[in-house]
């Protein structure tokens, strides 16, 4: 692989991601709530943000695992598809990310846990 073509993967991938989470995400926030689906999720499993986060985010790295294991059978997938499953793949952990950093963040600000 060329440094260029690598480059031209992270700069792609990157836009991909502000463009999906900057503008796409915000049609899921509720009452500034960037994090609405993943929080009633939480309230209606009993499971914390961050494993409700990666229940939504599995089916993306079953996708993702599925597509490893074609490859390995000489079958390719199309750009788009790894575009697609890479690029869900890589918001969701962004997405858990800011979630802990706002747990970490919320702790050494109060002293004590954010609520699940």
């Amino acid at each position: 692989m060329t440094a260029e073509f690598f480059k031209q993967v992270l700069a792609d991938t990157l836009e991909a991601t502000k463009e999906t989470l900057g503008v796409k995400a915000m049609e899921y926030v509720r009452n500034e709530d960037a994090m609405h689906n993943f929080n009633i999720g939480s309230r209606i499993t009993g499971q914390t943000r961050e494993q409700v986060l990666y229940g939504f985010a599995l089916k993306h790295h079953i996708s993702i695992a599925d597509m490893r294991e074609d490859v390995a059978k000489g079958i390719v997938p199309s750009v788009d598809k790894i575009n697609e499953k890479y690029g869900d793949a890589i918001n969701y952990l962004i997405l858990e990310k800011a979630s802990m950093l706002e747990r970490a963040t919320y702790r050494r600000n109060r002293g004590e846990d954010l609520p699940l």
